[in-house]
């Protein structure tokens, strides 16, 4: 058996992440990082990673933008900083509050000091000339608060400066004017560029005729990983034989196993074969993290070549973790 890595288009792409992490139950790379930040990466050649530090995450794309979402106290709300790479690049903070209904929008209170917020596309966001005093008054705060007139919730400071500093090393600030907590003399200057994306190309879409078949192939039934996935969903028959297949190409089948279920995410373990239903090979879908076999809720589409997963971290769907693979 051979597993094979698919080609990573975009991961991390989360949505009020803070917010359901104690649900979820892990980061959206699925490491946690210690309290203080790891040795500096060049932004040119960083890799999408995501670190935990204490009630902080932070998530770094390969364009070199980081973005950090601090704990708001009973997962109802939520603050997002937001960091583009690159040495003209400014931070943005948003706020939000699941209690609202959206009419109010909350003040951010640290250690007592008031930080009115307002709308910008649709979002409540610190005016741009407040921004750096929010930051610096984070860095340095015992106690912070997002505030209505309904209420008040706690938000964590509790590694705050551990996530601003690794973000500054991530994007080459340190001892610059522009770097968010450890500021110095040099300029703005000799912050490194941002990089250049690579461009990702689909391949042409393949005909899906003449999948008929409704069981998987006796050679992948026969994987020892899918033999459990069907020991794990055999309380649900009707899931259990919800089996996906495509075709990737001319003598290349993708097949997707159902092997997990939970309250609101299912789990699918994918395996190529030839097509005669021989050769299988599991599929080892890269993260910015461990490798993943089981994407959750995915779904693939033949146009586009794309498989996207959706782990939700709550039964609504309002945050979660998406990945999409090409």
């Amino acid at each position: 058996m051979r597993r094979i890595p698919l080609v990573l288009l975009t991961l991390g792409l989360t949505s009020g992440l803070a917010a359901c992490q104690s649900e979820a139950g892990q980061t959206a790379g699925g490491a946690t990082a210690p309290d203080s930040p790891a040795a500096s990466a060049d932004p040119v050649t960083a890799v999408p990673e995501s670190r935990t530090f204490r009630d902080w995450t932070v998530t770094c794309g390969n364009n070199g933008d980081c973005t950090a979402f601090g704990s708001v106290a009973d997962d109802n709300g939520w603050l997002r900083l937001f960091m583009p790479a690159g040495p003209g690049a400014e931070p943005v903070v948003h706020v939000g509050m699941w209690m609202s209904d959206g009419s109010v929008v909350p003040t951010l209170t640290i250690d007592g000091q008031p930080f009115a917020s307002r709308i910008e596309d649709d979002l409540a966001r610190i005016p741009a000339d407040r921004t750096r005093a929010v930051i610096d008054a984070l860095a340095e705060g015992r106690a912070a608060e997002l505030g209505t007139a309904d209420g008040s919730l706690a938000v964590s400071v509790s590694g705050i400066s551990a996530a601003l500093l690794w973000i500054d090393e991530r994007q080459g600030r340190l001892g610059t004017v522009t770097a968010l907590i450890r500021k110095g003399d040099a300029p703005a200057s000799t912050v490194p560029a941002a990089p250049t994306l690579p461009v990702v190309a689909a391949a042409p879409a393949v005909a899906q005729t003449g999948l008929t078949a409704t069981q998987l192939p006796d050679a992948v039934e026969d994987l020892d990983p899918v033999r459990t996935c069907r020991t794990d969903t055999d309380f649900n028959p009707d899931f259990q034989y919800d089996i996906q297949h495509y075709r990737l190409a001319a003598d290349t089948v993708l097949w997707g196993v159902p092997c997990f279920m939970g309250a609101y995410n299912t789990g699918y373990l994918y395996v190529l074969t030839d097509n005669a239903g021989a050769s299988p090979r599991i599929v080892s879908l890269p993260t910015t993290g461990e490798a993943m076999e089981t994407p959750i809720n995915p779904e693939y589409d033949p146009a586009t070549r794309r498989l996207e997963a959706f782990g939700k971290g709550r039964g609504l769907g309002d945050c979660g973790t998406v990945h999409q693979w090409i």
